[in-house]
Order: structure tokens, then sequence, then C-alpha cells
């Protein structure tokens, strides 16, 4: 899908979408979860802060067994990450610490700024006794004459980190395989919605190839308008080219009778010099009128959407046609062609175009003319197949200055050989309506050699 295209527009933006969900949703879902997690273990150590809290406020104070363990082992272990702290904060200023603490102390988290909660304890992450994290409860007691207190316990918070960091690996994993998925399940999308956008494409070039006449086939509500709507303009078209041949045709014939009769009444007085001149002008008249009408023709005839001719099959019929003509010449015509290679336009056009510039190189050549064709590739990226005609002859050749002189309309350089100059002209004109050109240069087996490139399939 290229870059340009609808489809890879529709697939980048339901990708930028996907993405954007997919990480919004992952953050919230981890942010969630690392709450759950640790309201979960604050739950746990609340729960020892509340028996330690029962054991402070109990008149009499219970043996020290029970005080130390809390029913957790791991507050037995030296530097465990499990501790509990009982610090009196009044004039007393006396501690007590579960054993895992040993010697150290637990840092106070009003110190470091921890608020306290409406339900009156402060919860905080510090530092412990061995460099590791350490989530902690604490709550001030004040029993009165009793004393005041505050009360800490706090847990190895490498707990909830790994909690957190295999839930967020499990989520990035499944939210990565569902991107996949939803990724996969676009470009099916994409493919399925667009694929009557393709189809049309494709009969359009069947259209343009010959290979059909309309838009066939049923299309879905949203499309089935451009394709009744083209429906209609091939039709308009044809209708329109229709009408321009009936006007060409009929133009000729209003403008070639009265020059008939100016032609015949100028051959009767032939030894008046103003009859003379007007013969003379008439003639050119005659030539100009051919030359545009047959411009005029070829134009309309271009228009026509779907021609298609097959090159091989007249070029031969062509060479068989030169070969009678110039007989008495003994010209040899050689051809080599391309079965394959195709024509976009009607074969009268290509017969007319090929047929100048053989009949040319027949009449200046001295033994043989050498005819290839050619299917060449698109030379670019928008740009159609090309057709190649090269046309040989072993003729006295042309000058660059003569070869352009010769193409310019009605130009000649022997008044000896039969014509009237218009023929690379015509060649040069129809060429130019059909989006080609002719490339006069020098032929390897010594004459002129003629390059006529046209659209091809």
């Amino acid at each position: 899908m290229r870059g340009s295209s609808l489809a890879t527009r529709l697939f980048l933006s339901a990708t930028a979408w996907v993405v954007v969900i997919l990480v919004i949703t992952g953050v919230i879902l981890s942010s969630v979860y690392r709450n759950a997690t640790e309201r979960a273990f604050d739950r746990r150590i609340n729960l020892y802060l509340r028996t330690l809290i029962a054991e402070v406020a109990t008149p009499d104070e219970p043996p020290d067994h029970q005080f130390q363990s809390l029913g957790e082992p791991l507050f037995e272990l030296p530097l465990s990450g499990w501790y509990w702290q009982i610090v009196r904060t009044d004039e007393k200023a006396e501690s007590k610490a579960s054993r895992s603490l040993w010697d150290k102390k637990l840092p106070k988290l009003e110190d470091i700024g921890a608020d306290l909660t409406p339900a009156g304890i402060r919860l905080g992450y510090i530092d412990g006794p061995e460099g590791q994290s350490l989530r902690v409860v604490e709550r001030p007691v004040d029993l009165g004459a009793d004393g005041k207190y505050l009360v800490s316990v706090a847990g190895d918070a490498s707990e909830i980190f790994d909690e957190i960091r295999a839930f967020d690996y499990y989520l990035g994993g499944t939210f990565a395989a569902l991107g996949i998925v939803l990724l996969l399940t676009t470009i099916f999308q994409v493919r399925f919605g667009l694929a009557p956008l393709k189809r049309i494409s494709e009969s359009i070039a069947d259209i343009r190839s010959g290979r059909a006449e309309r838009l066939e086939g049923e299309f879905p509500v949203e499309i089935a308008p451009l394709a009744r709507e083209t429906n209609a303009l091939i039709d308009a078209n044809r209708e329109i080219v229709e009408r321009a041949r009936t006007h060409v045709g009929n133009l000729a014939h209003a403008i070639k009778t009265p020059l008939s009769v100016i032609v015949n009444e100028a051959a009767a007085h032939a030894v008046d010099p103003f009859a003379s001149k007007v013969l003379e002008q008439a003639d050119v008249m005659r030539d100009q009128v051919a030359h545009h009408l047959e411009r005029a023709r070829i134009a309309a005839r271009v228009t026509i959407v779907g021609t298609v001719t097959e090159v091989a099959p007249a070029i031969e019929a062509l060479r068989r046609t030169m070969e009678k003509i110039h007989r008495d010449r003994g010209i040899t015509i050689a051809v080599k062609a391309d079965p394959q290679a195709k024509f976009r336009g009607e074969r009268q056009d290509l017969e007319e175009m090929a047929g100048n510039l053989v009949d040319n190189a027949c009449k200046w050549a001295a033994s043989q003319v050498f005819i290839e064709v050619r299917a060449e590739p698109p030379i670019s990226a928008g740009s159609g197949p090309r057709l190649r005609i090269i046309v040989d002859d072993d003729g006295r050749g042309l000058s660059a200055a003569e070869r352009a002189q010769v193409s310019r309309r009605g130009q000649r350089l022997d008044e000896s050989k039969p014509g009237s100059g218009l023929g690379l002209s015509i060649v040069v004109d129809l060429a130019g309506l059909y989006g080609g050109s002719l490339v006069l240069g020098d032929a390897p087996i010594g004459g002129l050699r003629a390059e006529l490139v046209l659209p091809g399939i």
C-alpha cells in the first residue's frame, strides 16, 4: 500500500487509533492494578498496626514474646524487610521495635512531609535499613495519662513492585498480541471495503485496453453512482465522436466540390497566367484541406476509448503491399516484430503512420528496408507501456538540417520523387495526437532511420 493511496491512509489512521487506545488503556489498567495492589498490601500492614495499637493500649503489658511476633515470623528475622516500631513521643521518649530491626530505627513519615489521612494514619515509602524500599503505615496514639505513642509498621515494598511488574509484563504481551490482531483485522477490512474500487479501476483499464466497452456488474450503493456516471460519460464520448466524424465527412464533401470546380475552370484556361496561378494555389489548397481534414478525422477517432490494434499483422500486411508497389526496383523489406506488441488506437491510423514511413523508406532505399517493432515497458511511474516502430533504409540518408526540413509540413528535398511532401508531417501530427513522437536519425545500414513512438498496451 503506497503512502498516497486511500488504503494506506485508512490503515495508518486505524493503526494510530489502535496504538493510542491500547496505550491509554494499558496505562489506566496498570495504574488501577497498582492502586489495588497497594491497598491489599496496606490492609495487611494495617492489620499488624491495629494489633500493635491494641497491645499498646492494654493496661497490663503482655509478655514480651507475644509483643514481638504478631503472628508473623518475618518480624523475628534480622533485617527481613518487615519491621514494627513503637516510639513514645512524650517526655519519656521510650521506644520498642521488632527483633528484625535490630538496633536500627525507622524514619518517620511525618518528617518527610506525609499528611494524615481521614483515618488518622500516614502512608508512604521509605528506604529501609538495608536500602530496600519499604511501604510504611504509622499512626499517632494518644493514651492520655498513659502517654503518647507513634506506632509504625513497615513491609518490604518489593512484593508490590514485583506484582506490578509481572502484571505490566503480561498486560503488555496481551495488548501487543491484541494490537497485531486488530491491525490484521484492519488490513482485511480495508482491502474488503475498497475491493469494489479496485474492481472499478480494473474495469476502466479493460475499457482503455479494448477488452470491455462498459463497467459491468453490481456495485455497492456508495459506488454505484460512480459506475453509472462513468458509463454515461463513455456513451456521451462515443456520441460526440460519431457526430464529429459526420461533420468532418460533410465538411470534406462541401469543400472538395467547389475546389474541383475551380480547378476545372482554371484548367480550361491553362494558357492564361492568372488561370495557371489559380490552378497552382488550388492544388496547394487541396493539399492543405486534405491534411487538416485528416487531422480532424484522426483527432475525433483518437478520443474513442478502448480501441486496440495488433501491430504485427498490420506491419506484415504493410510489408506485402509495399513489396508489390516497389517490385520494379527490387526493394527487399525485412520485418522483426514483437508478436505481443499492441497499439492503443485504430488500425487505420497505425497503417497510415507506418505506411508513410515505410513508403518513404522504399522511395529512397537502394535495395533494402528493415522494420522493427518493439513493445517497451513504462519509462516512469504513471506512464503507460510504449510501442516503438523503427524503419531503416540503406539510401543516402539525411543531414541534421535536412531531417529538420523534411519533418516540416510540405517541405521536400527532391521534387523527382512522387508525393505531396506531406507524408512525414502527417506522421508527426498523428503521433502527436496519440501522445507519441517521431525521431529521425542515422540507420545502421547506411540510410535514414525513422523511430515512431506510440502508446502501447
